[in-house]
């Protein structure tokens, strides 16, 4: 089967990421663990948070059958979780909550926080459409 990650997918993305980092994004619980949480945790997040995308597109994106096209499950995964980052990202900007050039740490902490939701909605919207 012919792999197409169209402007279709990527819309799907961006608004299932959307629909779950905005209201994520709002809460200072959010801002404060990217202030907070320790490297393992933060880790821990990240991982779990890949995990995540690849069971549910594993079994309903791709319907169990990768076999063949491991090279495509695996850059729906990727390009799923960097969108879903450059969302949050943008979010994060627009409430003036990313200080990216006074503090990196913190932004990219708050991005992999506020990522980790926010990539469950983008894979589940984009599932609507499976490939």
């Amino acid at each position: 089967m012919k792999f197409n990650f169209n402007m279709e997918d990527a819309s799907q993305v961006f608004v299932g990421a959307f629909a779950l980092a905005v209201p994520i994004s709002f809460s200072e619980e959010a801002w404060r663990l990217g202030e907070t949480l320790p490297f393992p945790n933060l880790m821990m997040l990240f991982v779990l948070s890949v995990l995540f995308l690849s069971i549910f597109t594993y079994q309903s994106v791709f319907q169990k059958d990768i076999k063949s096209r491991l090279s495509v499950f695996i850059f729906r995964i990727v390009i799923a979780y960097f969108i879903t980052a450059l969302v949050v990202a943008l979010v994060l900007l627009c409430l003036d909550k990313l200080p990216l050039l006074d503090d990196p740490v913190t932004s990219l902490k708050r991005i992999i926080v506020i990522t980790m939701p926010a990539s469950m909605g983008a894979i589940v919207v984009d599932s609507f459409d499976k490939e």
